[in-house]
């Protein structure tokens, strides 16, 4: 190149030289110019890739140091399986999967009929009971007013017959007085016979009287008796009212059972969640412990993940950790390390490995823990892949 500038000066120097092959002399020299330009790019490019390079690769590096990095953790929730505990068929289902529904909303129906007839059933015989109560107990009341006034009139009764049983001896002993005294006159002539015949009859008849009076009381006293017996029956109805009480508790539980079936028949949402699958429609027989519905909270999702036991010591409880999910690229959530287990994972393997051959190959285990994270709108899903980042520094 420098020799064909050399030769364009000197033939602009020489006064013959041809105007022609100045002009191509000309246009070479653009065209090689033009031609180191996009070397030059192509060198600036490169160089600046290099840097690129290198400052990532350090970017990554100072990471690998400073960060631990989880890529095999999900988000989970305590997702709960309804169930039936009462056999029947489903007349109503309210929700579908994916469906947000709130405490105390209806979930599923199941017929009722026969539980609401049971209850009235019971409730009736609970109003017989009451019924016989009242009917008992008026008669207690009607059996002692009875009683008590018969016992009094047996016992006035008895007094008036003792009442009469000594007059009756006191008119005996007034008979047998005068009777004496006939009988020691007599002899002497100074009644006559018939006086005598007198007062000996007067005697029997006051003697009789005795005995009528004495078999009288004996009479009223028995009445007394036979009246205090009477009053006995108020025991026989106390007993009664007393049965009534056991038979009464056990209808009640019995009406309660039938309550508590009749409000297990309509199945309500126990809290604030969204139903993630239901496995019934209307018109199915259901059995007790069937699974219906599946249902979680979406306020109280986790991140649980399975970290390396030379990485444990980096996820202490209360460490904070940055969580990026798969399904949402370019978020970052903000976790906090909540629970970490006390067993690594491989003592709950279905296999698990004595190693009886005395062959070892040391494994890096792994230990479960759990984060707890914020969000707004149900965004974490459960089953969701994430990933934990977390510092190597306090």
């Amino acid at each position: 190149m420098g020799q064909r500038m050399n030769r364009l000066a000197s033939q602009g120097d020489d006064p013959e030289t041809n105007p022609g092959e100045e002009k191509e002399a000309a246009s070479e020299a653009v065209t090689q110019s033009g031609r180191a330009r996009p070397q030059r790019l192509r060198l600036y490019g490169a160089m600046l890739a290099a840097l690129i390079v290198i400052g990532a690769g350090g970017w990554w590096l100072w990471q690998q140091f400073t960060h631990v990095f989880v890529t095999d953790a999900r988000v989970a929730a305590d997702i709960v399986a309804v169930s039936s505990r009462v056999p029947g068929w489903v007349t109503d289902v309210g929700v579908i999967a994916g469906d947000s529904v709130h405490k105390g909303d209806v979930l599923v129906r199941i017929d009722d009929r026969e539980s609401r007839l049971r209850a009235q059933e019971l409730d009736a015989q609970l109003a017989g009971i009451a019924r016989r109560r009242e009917e008992i107990e008026a008669r207690i009341v009607l059996t002692d007013h009875q009683t008590q006034s018969r016992i009094t009139a047996r016992q006035a009764a008895v007094r008036a017959a003792e009442a009469a049983l000594a007059a009756a001896k006191a008119q005996r002993n007034l008979a047998k007085t005068e009777n004496d005294r006939a009988e020691k006159l007599a002899p002497g002539g100074a009644i006559t016979r018939a006086y005598l015949d007198q007062t000996r009859a007067a005697l029997e008849t006051a003697r009789q009287q005795v005995l009528s009076a004495q078999a009288d009381l004996e009479n009223a006293r028995a009445a007394v008796v036979e009246a205090e017996a009477a009053r006995k029956e108020l025991a026989v109805l106390q007993r009664q009212l007393a049965e009534l009480g056991p038979e009464e508790q056990r209808l009640r539980a019995q009406r309660e059972r039938a309550a508590l079936d009749l409000e297990d028949r309509t199945i309500l949402m126990p809290f604030d969640g969204v139903v993630d699958q239901t496995f019934i429609d209307e018109g199915e027989y259901v059995t007790p412990g069937q699974r219906l519905l599946m249902i979680h909270d979406p306020d109280r999702v986790r991140v649980e993940a399975n970290i390396k036991e030379t990485e444990i010591r980096f996820f202490r409880p209360g460490k904070t950790v940055t969580i990026t999910v798969d399904a949402l690229p370019g978020r970052r959530f903000e976790g906090t390390v909540t629970r970490i287990g006390q067993a690594a994972t491989s003592e709950f393997a279905l296999l698990p490995n004595p190693n009886p051959s005395g062959n070892f190959t040391k494994i890096t285990q792994r230990l479960p823990i759990r984060i707890a994270v914020q969000q707004e709108g149900g965004e974490l899903k459960p089953g969701m892949m994430v990933e934990v980042e977390a510092t190597t520094g306090d």
